[in-house]
């Protein structure tokens, strides 16, 4: 529920979203689309980024959740089945070690996750220079420096929750 669930998550946004933020923009850099845009007087940044952000922070605490329930379910079918527990008993025993502000915590990172990401892979797609090759380069650094960028921060938030009691 705190680690986990978002973490995973937020590896799986930075390689599907962050990747398709940094080459949507590459490529729209060396099709000339953000010059254009320049052009008639349409920020990129405002019409390309920030919506983008936007979208990333919104979502990924609902993704967040999303995978937080689905693992709760998913360990509960596989008690029922394997270990032979009744989801009853497997719910009541989730209610008890899982503490309420271990969702909370979750919930705090996801949109700074999701920030990260998406910052990340448009600070790369607007960083295209030349041809597709370095549309794919660049996409290739926004994955793997979004993955990075999270599991530090991940690190981070964890000092700093446990500094303050939630352990």
């Amino acid at each position: 529920m705190r680690e986990l669930g978002v973490l995973m998550t937020a590896i799986m946004v930075a390689g599907r979203s962050g990747s398709a933020f940094a080459a949507q923009l590459g490529t729209m850099k060396i099709t000339e689309e953000i010059d254009a845009m320049r052009t008639i007087g349409v920020s990129p940044v405002e019409a390309l980024v920030v919506p983008r952000m936007l979208s990333a922070v919104l979502m990924m605490p609902l993704l967040g959740f999303f995978s937080m329930l689905l693992a709760i379910i998913g360990g509960g079918i596989f008690c029922w089945l394997s270990l032979k527990i009744p989801p009853v008993t497997y719910a009541q025993r989730i209610a008890e070690v899982v503490p309420l502000h271990d969702l909370y915590i979750g919930l705090i990172k996801a949109p700074v996750f999701g920030f990260i990401i998406a910052l990340t892979g448009c600070f790369q797609g607007m960083l295209v220079a030349g041809n597709s090759e370095d549309v794919g380069r660049r996409t290739t650094n926004a994955v793997v420096q979004s993955i990075f960028l999270v599991i530090v921060l991940d690190a981070v938030f964890a000092v700093f929750f446990s500094s303050i009691g939630w352990t």
